[in-house]
């Protein structure tokens, strides 16, 4: 078994603030999980901290692009040194967000040393993009696009390697049955699982067809994105977009298990989980279950 190494990313600057003077409380995410014991009964090693820039939007208005750009662009960087490190030396980095732009991260870090695929398990593909949509802004809700070089240059081609995962070794979990993006992911032959084709054919039995087919030798492996908003509302409402009809816990436990415990799965990120909305934390006590027992050798 690989060494599990956690590392902190707890970076919100991927997310509009949720009320005016606020600021998204999912940076609290990792402090919430290590409370919870995930380090310790991981039997994982300590990875530390990649400090965010501080959360600031300036004088942004909608029609600017991203937010915080240059922040996000500084700190993927940052956490794409950790997270390659820990890859080159044969680890397995288990991330803890922070909002879905730490993906960024990971994206970087994989696309400096090869060519990686991409598991995303989210109730959204966060796919959001110039072509598709007029109100760009929130990269919390674009990272997958930017990571295919959808977007501006400044996020979407650091270090000159866009595009950082290609479209062709994506596949995508668990997004909601009326999700439009659906269409353009058939045009663009990027595989997808919705909630429904999942309880049809079984969330282990659909999750082992995937992998195997990001197993192939034109990959060097692949990696493992997991938003906490895949799940239902009425088992994980501490997030910042509840959308119903989303994977309960065994379904979500079937899926994750079967993706990480490959041999070609080479990292893992976890993210949007806000114990701000999760005040008897409930929600986060699952989540952390939930990330427990996919590891977990049988």
């Amino acid at each position: 078994m690989r060494r599990l190494v956690v590392i902190d990313a707890p970076s919100n600057l991927g997310l509009r603030p949720p009320a005016p003077g606020t600021v998204p409380g999912c940076y609290k995410l990792a402090g919430a999980m290590r409370e919870l014991g995930i380090v310790r009964r991981l039997g994982a090693y300590e990875g530390g901290v990649v400090v965010p820039p501080r959360y600031d939007r300036g004088d942004w208005q909608e029609g600017d692009g991203v937010f915080n750009a240059a922040a996000i662009a500084a700190y993927t960087c940052k956490l794409a040194d950790r997270i390659e490190h820990h890859v080159r030396a044969g680890d397995f980095p288990v991330v803890l967000g922070g909002d879905c732009s730490i993906q960024l991260g990971a994206a970087l870090a994989l696309r400096r040393i090869g060519r990686y695929g991409i598991a995303v398990i989210d109730g959204s593909a966060d796919f959001r993009h110039p072509g598709n949509s007029d109100r760009i802004g929130a990269a919390g809700g674009e990272e997958l696009a930017l990571a295919t070089g959808r977007g501006q240059e400044d996020l979407t081609d650091l270090e000159g390697l866009r595009p950082y995962v290609r479209d062709e070794d994506i596949r995508i979990f668990g997004m909601r049955d009326h999700d439009e993006d659906r269409a353009e992911f058939a045009e663009l032959k990027i595989p997808t699982a919705t909630v429904g084709e999942l309880r049809r054919w079984g969330p282990a039995e659909l999750a082992d067809g995937f992998r195997q087919s990001l197993e192939v030798p034109v990959l060097d492996g692949f990696w493992v994105h997991l938003d906490a908003d895949v799940l239902d509302p009425s088992v994980m409402p501490a997030v910042d977009s509840p959308d119903p009809g989303g994977l309960l816990p065994d379904e979500l436990g079937q899926l994750l298990r079967e993706l990480v415990q490959s041999e070609r799965c080479v990292g893992f990120n976890l993210t949007i989980y806000d114990p701000d909305l999760d005040p008897d934390g409930t929600a986060g006590a699952l989540l952390a279950e939930l990330v427990v027992g996919a590891f977990a050798q049988s």
